[in-house]
């Protein structure tokens, strides 16, 4: 699943940059979207865990992000997703993990 987004002023923090809030809801977001594709139609897995490594600063004037979720495993009860945000031209800036819960 990818999404594109673009942070705008609103979201620095303090430091001048993207607050880490940002690229963690965003993540979220798209690893959610991905698990959401391997369930029944109206299904819905809430996210158990989320892990983000920032692996550099995301700046005021970056414009356009991809944020993109990957499945790396469905189960019965569990799935596990992989997740990273990166520039147009294909340089990382967080990378995330997540497992969300399959209701019975």
């Amino acid at each position: 699943m990818e999404l594109r987004a673009t942070p705008g002023e609103r979201f620095l923090n303090l430091g001048g940059v993207v607050h880490g809030g940002w690229a963690l809801t965003m993540l979220d977001s798209a690893m959610g979207l991905a698990a959401a594709t391997t369930l029944d139609e109206g299904g819905f897995a809430p996210t158990y865990e989320t892990s983000v490594k920032f692996l550099r600063p995301i700046p005021a004037n970056i414009g356009e992000m991809r944020v993109i979720g990957t499945v790396i495993s469905r189960g019965r009860s569990l799935v596990a997703l992989d997740g990273r945000i990166e520039s147009l031209d294909n340089r990382i800036f967080a990378h995330g993990t997540s497992t969300c819960v399959v209701p019975r």
